[in-house]
């Protein structure tokens, strides 16, 4: 993958993580999840009633890679909230346990 290649996603990556204040990169869609690990990420936030979305990367070698330096973290899902980067089901759920997303989330839609 070349420089020119890599900053053209880094930009796209950065663009719909903008775009979506709950943003989900994920295996499969939110419609149709195509791993367990997704499957449960769209059941936890449908809990919380706000709206999120789901970017398939399975079959996008190069923007899963990107999406891995970027974050530091080589395993989808990945999970942006409000522009930053929260990591997966494993960080989200303590935090929401602690009340923590709860809060995050009011904060993120201005309530």
């Amino acid at each position: 993958m070349t420089t020119a290649t890599t900053d053209a996603i880094r930009e796209e990556i950065q663009r719909e993580v903008s775009e979506h204040k709950i943003l989900v990169y994920s295996k499969g869609t939110k419609d149709e999840p195509r791993c367990g690990f997704s499957m449960a990420t769209k059941a936890f936030f449908e809990k919380f009633g706000y709206p999120f979305e789901f970017i398939d990367v399975l079959e996008n070698h190069d923007k899963r890679q990107v999406l891995s330096e970027m974050t530091e973290w080589p395993t989808l899902p990945k999970v942006f909230i409000g522009g930053e980067f929260y990591g997966d089901g494993d960080i989200l759920m303590p935090m929401a346990d602690k009340g923590e997303l709860q809060a995050l989330l009011k904060k993120t839609f201005g309530e």
